[in-house]
């Protein structure tokens, strides 16, 4: 049986010349927590790709979990823990704007609905 990749795609648009310390501060404290929940970095990009002093990064971080039952189990991991939403809440002063997106392969996306 293989298994189908789910993508959660985190973009953060950072404060005006925050972005290290942003970046640092996630790798630091929420990644961890982000892996105990089961969810497997992929890539982690920073757009435009070089810290800015005097302007916002967007930093792009895909994690990836084991298809629906992987994400299921990732999302009720976050349910029943409030250290992401107290994360997210100190930080708030770096982040201008965020979006969490959840994504499959297309040609996945069929068997994903079989349930």
């Amino acid at each position: 049986m293989s298994t189908i990749d789910v993508y959660i795609v985190d973009r953060v648009e950072i404060a005006a010349g925050r972005a290290r310390e942003f970046v640092d501060e996630y790798q630091s404290t929420y990644m961890p927590g982000a892996r105990d929940r089961g969810m497997r970095l992929d890539r982690m990009t920073l757009s435009p790709p070089l810290f800015l002093a005097d302007d916002s990064n967007v930093l792009t971080v895909t994690w990836v979990v084991d298809g629906a039952g992987g994400w299921w189990s990732s999302a009720l991991a976050a349910r029943h823990d409030d250290a992401p939403a107290r994360w997210w809440d100190s930080v708030a002063d770096l982040v201008v704007h965020r979006t969490r997106t959840m994504e499959a392969s297309v040609c996945d996306v069929a068997e994903l609905c079989d349930v």
